[in-house]
């Protein structure tokens, strides 16, 4: 567990991240690095609190940070409702009257929603949350892996397209939502079928273990969807201990930025890649700072859902590489996103596309 106690300057607005993932997880480790860039571009003390993939452990942050004397206590807390434990995390902070703003996975389920209602209302310091569009994520990828199973002539004897399906877990909504954008895909092509959908809860043994099992029970399988890249690579270690070769004679999706995924996607072995939805919560950071200084985002709705996934290209892996390989994050001005510093700008974008046309600029 990564944790950063601090007392916060007087002077400055402050922002704590309870991060749901792993200190060493590529994924969040881009997303706090995005963040404390705008964090720096913006003037605000960002602390970030890594709850390594246990939910309890966010509770337990929560309840530390409304146990702080007031004058330790951020501003706000940006939090995800992954495991869905984004209820129960506004709760303990809005009782402490510390505002929170969810960030990466909302609430879209209907029993939370019956428990939580909307930003503003049960829980006054619930402000509202940013969230990337998911299903996106899922539509493309699977997109692109039937497409490329078509091409490469994947079917079966029965003429079919077989998939299975390595998805995330069953209660957090970007999870869900990528099986949506998934599912959309799949129903729109008459010629594929999904043997199996598991889930493996973000891990890539677990996802190595259950391939094992789904490769001898659905022999005709030659395409396979993964929520993330860490489970795409379990998958993708089970196929070759098997003896065959990923991106021949089996095709393979992920979605994230790792180095390693880049290196698939470049090698042929990946097929498919989307990612860049990282910088939801340097995004966030955005919506809070012009909350904090009088630009209220509610003129533009309260719980946004924007654009912010790409599917990489060859091309779009050295840009990003070009970009923040080696300076990280810090070649982009977050201020440039900003309703405050920018009065002309009318509808927030947080496309990963314009931040990397950003980044270029100041290059």
């Amino acid at each position: 567990m990564c944790c950063v106690f601090c007392v916060f300057p007087a002077w400055a607005m402050t922002v704590t991240f309870l991060n749901p993932g792993k200190s060493d997880e590529i994924y969040w480790v881009h997303a706090t690095q995005s963040m404390e860039a705008a964090a720096r571009s913006l003037g605000v003390q960002l602390e970030v609190l890594y709850a390594e993939r246990n939910h309890l452990q966010a509770l337990t942050f929560a309840r530390q940070l409304a146990a702080r004397p007031r004058f330790a206590r951020p501003d706000y807390v940006i939090l995800s409702n992954d495991y869905a434990t984004g209820p129960e995390l506004i709760r303990i902070l809005d009782a402490a009257q510390i505002k929170t703003f969810l960030s990466f996975s909302g609430i879209s389920d209907s029993k939370e929603r019956a428990r939580i209602g909307v930003p503003r209302s049960l829980y006054r310091g619930w402000l509202g949350s940013l969230e990337p569009q998911s299903e996106e994520a899922g539509y493309l990828t699977a997109q692109t892996l039937i497409a490329k199973a078509r091409a490469a002539r994947l079917t079966a004897p029965d003429g079919k397209l077989h998939m299975l399906v390595i998805a995330g877990d069953r209660s957090t909504t970007s999870s869900l939502k990528r099986n949506t954008g998934m599912h959309r895909a799949v129903s729109e092509s008459a010629d594929v079928i999904i043997d199996q959908e598991v889930y493996a809860e973000w891990n890539r043994a677990k996802a190595q273990e259950q391939s094992e099992w789904l490769y001898l029970r659905h022999p005709h399988a030659r395409l396979i969807w993964s929520g993330n890249d860490l489970m795409a690579f379990g998958a993708m270690e089970a196929w070759r201990a098997r003896g065959g070769k990923p991106g021949n004679d089996a095709l393979f999706s992920a979605i994230n930025t790792s180095a390693e995924a880049f290196t698939a996607l470049e090698s042929g072995s990946l097929s498919a890649l989307a990612g860049g939805h990282f910088i939801t919560g340097a995004f966030s950071l955005v919506m809070l700072y012009d909350y904090h200084n009088g630009k209220d985002f509610a003129e533009e709705g309260l719980e946004l859902g924007k654009s912010m996934f790409i599917l990489f290209s060859k091309e779009d892996l050295s840009r990003f590489r070009f970009l923040f390989g080696n300076t990280g994050f810090t070649q982009v001005n977050f201020r440039k996103f900003s309703k405050v510093l920018n009065p002309s700008i009318k509808s927030y974008h947080f496309s990963f596309a314009q931040l990397m046309t950003r980044a270029e600029e100041k290059k």
